[in-house]
């Protein structure tokens, strides 16, 4: 059985599509007819059913198995025809993606990244729009045409729509699609010693924002169209859009708990974040061993400790701090929450056994750190082997040696290999069928999902405004290639796209899917790496381009799922994201610059601290510079040959679970899925690690406990209050980073005390090692 959502009780009728009393509300289940039924008592709601209803129900709500059941029992087919692509929604938006964009790109240099909650910016969105409506004078009170005219184009005093909050949303929450490319400008300004000039800048950015636009629309068919393409992540902002909408009555009682959950996650974000550390990594082990030896005291640390970037694994080490934790856990379905914990376990017991094993001479260097190491343990600067050129110098390699990675680094890369090869072939193994069926059924336009069926009155976005969007990326980044620094060979960045283009498919049916996806880009560097040896820079912006025409993929076909189901018309999804990619873009280089000039010293740190980090920056320059050294590190001969050897070990492994199944039919009932399993047990080899186990925590609590025991409660709260408090930590943490952590200016530490000392870790682990 599949884990699914609950559905919510609501007062819309699905099948009718229109509002009706909410003690009586008629849906589709199964194809029979069920009834909300009160009972006059309590006052609680459950859904009356016929005996022969094959639906599984927990108090009175159905249980989610499949894409159509949540067409049939969360999404309502209501469409109000009200318009979309208005003054509002487009200023609204852009506002919201300056702050989203300021935020992600503050956590890009933060030991945890992660981006501002869509969620949050849906219902921040909806009060300033509603305040819009109503704080603003109708143009009916005003005789002069021309004035009733600008005030209706201004949206004064007329109604807040849920199609225009949906344009708003989707516009503040597309702000990010442009990231990949500002990454690679931090990193030639870091490590390079490289300003990127003008043209590279714009046309750069240009391209690798916008290049893979044009696979998401070939790809509808496969990726968007098909009731299984729930994109499980997003499917809480549907909920949410809808009852705020469609369910008018109870919208006063959600935005005063939304508001005192907002203001209570942002006051309690101050002492976690600035005034009690400790919160944010509370271990029992850390505390007891404080008069341990040192030798003691180190192992617990890197068992135990995870505070701070780089410190340990993090076990049994819980997290108060919110901005790390985050709602994610709280929408996931408990599938995927099931297969990242068993990654996590793996996780556990392989970076422990890699480090204490002395794999790949692991205790040469530090227990966790993404940088590049010299053979003795020293830091392996990156310009000692380069010239002057941007390539590297192999008779200065000669005399420097070749870098080396920590041990669990390694693991994080291979990793990333062996989940890259199980998605493709799990894939191909268990989806391979429906994938064909649902490209048959888009052609003849027989898709049997209700909401595509809903959209066809709308028109479609033609192919050919897909293509030339991609003729003008393509060239921006022909130009870029041809005349600026990028070292990669015009021919080596049409490979970047056409890799690109094959794994996207595959990551768009798992996130579909499962709400959840692998890292790819380990692949797009090892492929760089054999094609220009010697040239960092060249691998990545190849790496850059590959993986954004993924994560546009993905990121598109996300939206336009949400866009089937609110009825949003095909183009104006199409125009509002492309003009939210370019300006987040934008907005992301500004902020990025800003950091990097004010926190260069401790973004250069191997180690970093509890606030700012370099990690994120460090590992995919070490992807880089290794990758670039491909014959000599990853080789037959190379110390870690087996990184790359993990994607032929991953294709294998959906073949032998689905061996498994076959053997034992039993196992097919927990939906397992090994890139999923295999991408969790390696991807946290950096940075801070206290908040596994309170996210693991969360999910049990909501996704195994809530859901099931009190439903009513789940879907009406859960969503909510995880994306009031992810609003309120984010904007404390935006003004702590301006205003106290030297994000523009000189920063401003709290006054050590035992709760947050000033050196060492927060959770009183062994900072000496």
């Amino acid at each position: 059985m599949s884990d699914g959502i609950m559905a919510p009780t609501n007062n819309v009728d699905n099948r009718k599509g229109v509002e009706v009393a909410d003690d009586s509300v008629e849906t589709t289940s199964r194809d029979q007819k069920v009834k909300n039924v009160v009972d006059e008592k309590t006052g609680e709601v459950s859904i009356e059913s016929p005996q022969d209803d094959d639906t599984e129900y927990v108090k009175g709500h159905p249980v989610i198995r499949t894409g159509l059941d949540v067409s049939k029992y969360i999404v309502s087919l209501r469409d109000d025809g009200d318009p979309s692509l208005t003054f509002r929604s487009i200023v609204l938006g852009s506002i919201f993606t300056a702050l989203s964009s300021v935020i992600t790109m503050l956590y890009t240099f933060k030991p945890y990244q992660a981006q501002v909650s869509a969620t949050f910016l849906q219902l921040l969105i909806y009060v300033f729009g509603q305040a819009w409506a109503l704080l603003t004078p109708s143009p009916e009170r005003f005789k002069q045409r021309w004035v009733r005219s600008t005030l209706r184009f201004l949206n004064f005093g007329q109604g807040f729509g849920i199609k225009e909050h949906v344009v708003a949303a989707l516009i503040a929450s597309s702000g990010n699609n442009g990231l990949a490319g500002v990454e690679i400008y931090a990193i030639e300004n870091l490590f390079y010693d490289i300003s990127v000039n003008a043209t590279t800048a714009v046309l750069g950015t240009f391209s690798i924002s916008l290049c893979g636009f044009v696979l998401a629309g070939v790809l509808r068919p496969l990726i968007v169209y098909p009731a299984e393409m729930v994109y499980w992540s997003t499917l809480p902002q549907v909920v949410l859009f809808q009852n705020l909408h469609f369910d008018t009555r109870a919208n006063r009682d959600r935005l005063t708990k939304f508001i005192w959950a907002l203001v209570a996650s942002g006051v309690w974000e101050f002492f976690p974040a600035y005034i009690v550390t400790w919160f944010g990594g509370i271990s029992i082990f850390c505390l007891a061993s404080m008069n341990a030896p040192v030798h003691i005291r180190t192992i617990f640390t890197n068992v135990f400790g995870g505070a701070s970037s780089n410190e340990g694994l993090g076990i049994l080490n819980f997290s108060l701090d919110w901005q790390y934790i985050q709602s994610t856990y709280l929408s996931l379905p408990f599938k995927q929450q099931l297969n990242s914990w068993i990654g996590y376990l793996i996780y556990y017991a392989v970076m422990i056994g890699v480090y204490y094993g002395n794999a790949w001479n692991a205790k040469n260097f530090p227990f966790m750190s993404s940088s590049l190491f010299q053979s003795n343990g020293s830091v392996y600067t990156t310009t000692s082997i380069m010239n002057d050129r941007g390539t590297i110098d192999y008779n200065k390699v000669d005399d420097v040696g070749l870098p080396s990675l920590t041990a669990t680094t390694v693991w994080g890369f291979m990793t990333q290999n062996l989940a890259i090869g199980a998605l493709i072939t799990h894939v191909l193994i268990f989806y391979s069928k429906d994938m064909w069926t649902a490209w048959k059924q888009a052609r003849s336009r027989s898709q049997p999902d209700p909401h595509y069926q809903a959209m066809l009155k709308y028109k479609e976005v033609p192919l050919w405004w897909y293509w030339a969007l991609f003729a003008l990326a393509f060239f921006a980044g022909l130009i870029v290639n041809l005349k600026g620094q990028t070292t990669l060979p015009v021919w080596g960045y049409i490979i970047a796209l056409l890799l690109g283009a094959f794994i996207a498919p595959f990551s768009c049916v798992l996130y579909g899917l499962y709400g959840s996806g692998v890292s790819t880009n380990q692949l797009s560097k090892m492929v760089a790496g054999a094609l220009h040896p010697g040239r960092p820079l060249a691998n990545l912006y190849f790496a850059s381009w590959s993986h954004q025409v993924i994560l546009l993929s993905v990121n598109l076909a996300n939206w336009l799922v949400v866009g089937q189901y609110l009825k949003i018309p095909h183009r104006v999804m199409f125009i509002t994201q492309i003009y939210a990619t370019l300006l987040g873009a934008g907005l992301n280089y500004a902020v990025m610059t800003t950091i990097v000039s004010n926190q260069r010293e401790i973004l250069l740190d191997p180690i970093g601290n509890n606030v700012w980090s370099g990690a994120y920056m460090q590992s995919l320059n070490s992807d880089a510079i290794t990758w670039a050294l491909a014959k000599e590190i990853y080789g037959v001969n190379g110390q870690y040959f087996i990184v790359p050897m993990g994607l032929i070990i991953g294709l294998a492994l959906p073949v032998i679970h689905s061996g498994a199944i076959k053997l034992f039919p039993r196992l097919d009932r927990w939906e397992l899925n090994t890139a999923i399993i295999i991408a969790y047990a390696g991807t946290t080899y950096y940075g801070n690690t206290s908040w596994i186990c309170s996210s693991i925590a969360v999910g049990i609590f909501s996704q195994f406990w809530l859901r099931r025991r009190k439903p009513r409660i789940y879907n009406k709260y859960n969503y909510l209050i995880g994306a009031a408090m992810d609003g309120g930590s984010q904007i404390v943490i935006f003004i702590l980073s301006f205003a106290v952590f030297g994000a523009s200016s000189k920063e401003v530490p709290f006054p050590s005390w035992w709760g947050s000392p000033a050196a060492g870790n927060p959770d009183h682990c062994y900072a000496g090692n």
